[in-house]
C-alpha cells in the first residue's frame, strides 16, 4: 500500500501501517488534515518570492528558481521534517496525488517558462488531493470543477497555447487545448488497444468527432496569461488589477483578452456539437452579459458548459478511472488485459460519479478492494499482479532514501541542507541518469511511462538506466564508506539492522527472508531449500542461496556470522561489509525495481 498510495515508507511506518486494517490505512492517509507547505525559500534572501514577487538582482536568477521549486516538489514528497508518523505518511499521500495530477495535467517548463505559474498550478492541484477538499469559500472541490479550472490555469494556457487562441484568427482558432482537453484530460479516444470500428467518416473517434475539437476551441477563445514574475499577489486583495484571480480557490488564473467587463477575443456564438456529445450546445448566458458583450464571467460558465457536456459522456468517467488505475494499480499491456479489468472499472466509476465526481473516494475504493489485496496473492510469474508496476525514478529514488531512514530536513529550519539533498534527488533521477526529465516530458502528452500503450511503465527500463538504478543503490548502501557521494552517505547498515532488525539478525537465511518482505514485491513461501521450492515460492530457492552466498562473499562464512553478529561486536567493519553486500545483492536486482 505504501509503495503505490505513498513514495513508499521506513521500517518504523511499514510496521505502523500493517497494524491497521486497509479501512483504517486509507482513512489516514487520505483524510487527515493537513496545512498547506510553506512556498519555495529562496536561498539567495532566505524568504519566498512566489507571492512578494521576483526582484531582479535581489533573488536569485529564474533558472535557480526554477530548480528551487523542482526541489521543493520533491521535498514535499519526502515529508520534510514531520516526524509524527501518520502525519509523515498523510502528506506524502498527499503529495503522491499531487504527482498523479502533474502526470495527468502534464506539463513542460521550457515551454511555460513561468516558474512562478508552475508553483501555483502545483498549488491548485494540492488543494484537491486529499479527502477533505475544501476551497477557501467552503466549495468541495471535484475533478470535473478542476478540470475547468485547469482549462484556465495560467501554466495551461501557455503549455497550449491557448494565449494565440482567438476568434476570427488569421489561421482560425488555436485547437492545440481543445484537443488535449479531449484526447488526455478528460474523454480519452477509448480503451487501449481496441481499433476504431471500420466504415466511419473521417474525423470519427466513436466518442467524439473531429468537429467537436472545432467548437470546443471556440468556447475556450479569448483568454492570456496574467503571471507576471514581478508584483505582489495578494489573495485577500479587494482588487486584482495585475493578476487573473480565482475567488473559489484564491489562486491566481488566466484573464479574458480586452477586459472583464469586455472579453474582445472570445467567440461568443452558439457552439453545436456532434451527434457523439449528443447535438448539444454552449450558449452564452445574455445574464452574465449586461451590455451585450462577452465578459470574463460569461466566458467562464460556457467553459463550465463544455465540460458539463464532455462530463455527460459515459465515456470520461471509464478514461478517468482507467488512468487512476494505471497510477496506483497497473497497467494493462494488450487488448485482452485491458478487457479483462474493465469490471473493475465498472465499480470505480460507479463511485466517481455517486461521489459528484472527486477524486480521492476512487482512490480509497481501490486501495481497499479485494481485488488490489487478490493481486498480491497472484501467480507471481503473471505480469497482471502485485509488482507489476516498475518504479519510477522518483519511487525508486525515494523509496530507497525512506526505507534506510535518508530524510530531508524542513525547509524552514534549514534550506541550504534541504535543497543540498534535493538537489541530488533531480540529478540521480534525471536524463542522464534514471531517465526522467522532471516538468520536462517529451511532449505534451507527458510522461511516457502514464499515457504510452502498450509500453507503459516499462519505459523506465533501459540498459543505460537501469545501470544509473544500480549506481544509486549501491551509493546509498555503502553509505558511509562511499567516498564519492558527500550527500546520501549517511547509511551504516550495521547500525540499521540493529535498529530494525535485531531479533532476527544473527540467524542470516531468516534475516534474508524478513528483509524481503519489506524490499521485494515478492516474499511468498521463501525457502532457501531446493525440495521445499514450489510455483508457490515467489522467488526461487537458488536466488535465496544467491543472496546469502554474495552476503558472505569474501568475508565470513555462514557459521561465522552469528558468532560475529552475537558475540564480536568489534569486528564492526567485516559485519558492516557483509550487510552491504546482502543488500547491494537485494536491492541490485530486477525485482527491486518493481513496486
Amino acid at each position: 500500500m505504501l509503495r503505490r498510495a505513498t513514495f513508499g515508507g521506513s521500517k518504523t511506518q511499514i510496521d505502523a501501517v500493517g497494524n491497521m486494517n486497509s479501512s483504517s490505512a486509507v482513512d489516514m492517509l487520505f483524510d487527515t488534515v493537513l496545512p498547506q507547505p510553506a512556498p519555495p525559500i529562496d536561498l539567495k534572501t532566505g524568504t519566498e518570492w512566489v507571492y512578494s514577487g521576483f526582484q531582479d538582482g535581489v533573488n536569485s536568477n529564474t533558472f535557480v528558481l526554477v530548480d528551487q521549486f523542482l526541489q521543493w516538489f520533491l521535498g514535499q514528497m519526502m515529508s520534510p521534517g514531520i516526524t509524527d508518523i501518520n502525519t509523515a505518511l498523510a502528506h506524502a499521500a498527499r503529495e503522491r496525488v499531487v504527482y498523479f495530477l502533474h502526470t495527468h495535467f502534464t506539463t513542460i517548463e521550457s515551454k511555460v517558462n513561468n516558474v512562478r505559474s508552475l508553483y501555483f498550478q502545483n498549488q491548485l492541484y494540492r488543494l484537491f488531493a486529499t479527502n477533505n477538499s475544501v476551497l477557501p469559500n467552503g466549495i468541495s472541490l471535484d475533478f470535473k470543477s478542476l478540470t475547468v479550472k485547469v482549462s484556465i490555469d495560467n501554466a495551461m494556457i501557455r503549455l497550449l497555447d491557448g494565449d494565440t487562441n482567438v476568434k476570427g484568427g488569421v489561421n482560425g482558432v488555436n485547437e492545440n487545448y481543445a484537443r488535449e482537453l479531449f484526447e488526455l484530460y478528460s474523454i480519452g479516444r477509448g480503451l487501449e488497444g481496441t481499433p476504431l470500428p471500420p466504415g466511419l467518416e473521417q474525423g470519427d473517434y466513436v466518442v467524439y468527432k473531429e468537429s467537436d475539437i472545432r467548437q470546443a476551441a471556440y468556447t475556450l477563445s479569448g483568454w492570456e496569461t496574467a503571471m507576471p514574475l514581478e508584483g505582489v499577489f495578494d489573495p485577500l486583495a479587494t482588487e486584482q488589477t495585475t493578476f487573473g484571480f480565482d475567488p473559489d480557490t484564491l489562486l491566481p488564473r488566466g484573464k479574458v483578452k480586452g477586459s472583464a467587463e469586455n472579453a474582445s477575443q472570445h467567440d461568443n456564438t452558439v457552439k453545436t456539437f456532434s451527434d457523439r456529445l449528443g447535438g448539444m450546445q454552449v450558449t452564452p448566458d445574455a445574464t452574465l452579459m449586461p451590455s451585450g458583450n462577452p465578459t470574463e464571467e460569461s466566458a467562464i460558465d460556457e467553459i463550465t458548459q463544455l465540460i458539463d457536456i464532455i462530463y455527460a459522456q459515459p465515456e470520461t468517467a471509464r478514461n478517468i478511472c482507467r488512468r487512476i488505475y494505471r497510477f496506483f494499480v497497473w497497467a494493462a499491456h494488450t487488448d485482452a488485459e485491458a478487457q479483462a479489468i474493465e469490471t473493475v472499472i465498472d465499480d470505480m466509476v460507479a463511485t466517481f460519479k455517486a461521489n459528484n465526481y472527486k477524486l480521492i473516494p476512487v482512490i480509497k475504493q481501490l486501495l481497499q478492494s479485494k481485488h488490489f489485496y487478490e493481486a498480491i496473492d497472484a501467480d507471481p510469474v503473471d505480469d497482471a499482479n502485485f509488482g507489476a508496476i516498475i518504479k519510477s525514478p522518483i519511487d525508486l529514488t525515494l523509496g530507497t532514501l525512506k526505507f534506510f531512514d535518508i530524510t530531508i530536513p524542513a525547509m524552514e529550519t534549514d534550506p541550504a541542507e534541504f535543497y543540498r539533498r534535493t538537489s541530488r534527488i533531480i540529478t540521480v533521477i534525471g536524463k542522464d541518469r534514471q531517465g526522467m526529465s522532471f516538468f520536462e516530458p517529451f511532449d505534451v502528452a507527458g510522461y511516457e511511462a502514464y499515457h504510452q500503450y502498450p509500453i507503459y511503465h516499462r519505459a523506465w527500463i533501459t540498459p543505460n538506466t537501469l545501470g544509473h538504478r544500480y549506481d544509486f543503490v549501491r551509493g546509498v548502501i555503502n553509505g558511509i564508506d562511499n567516498m564519492e557521494d558527500d550527500v546520501f552517505n549517511l547509511l551504516d547498515a550495521r547500525q540499521f539492522v540493529q535498529t530494525h532488525f535485531s531479533t532476527v539478525a544473527a540467524d542470516a537465511p531468516l534475516l534474508i527472508r524478513t528483509l524481503a518482505e519489506y524490499l521485494l514485491p515478492f516474499s511468498k513461501n521463501l525457502t532457501f531449500e531446493d525440495a521445499d521450492d514450489d510455483v508457490n515460492s515467489s522467488l526461487s530457492s537458488q536466488r535465496l542461496n544467491w543472496f546469502l552466498a554474495k552476503m558472505f562473499d569474501g568475508i565470513l562464512s555462514e557459521a561465522e556470522w552469528a558468532d560475529y553478529w552475537n558475540n564480536r561486536p568489534d569486528e564492526y567493519a567485516d559485519i558492516r561489509r557483509a550487510l552491504q553486500n546482502l543488500l547491494n545483492a537485494m536491492l541490485q536486482t530486477p525485482e527491486y525495481q518493481l513496486s
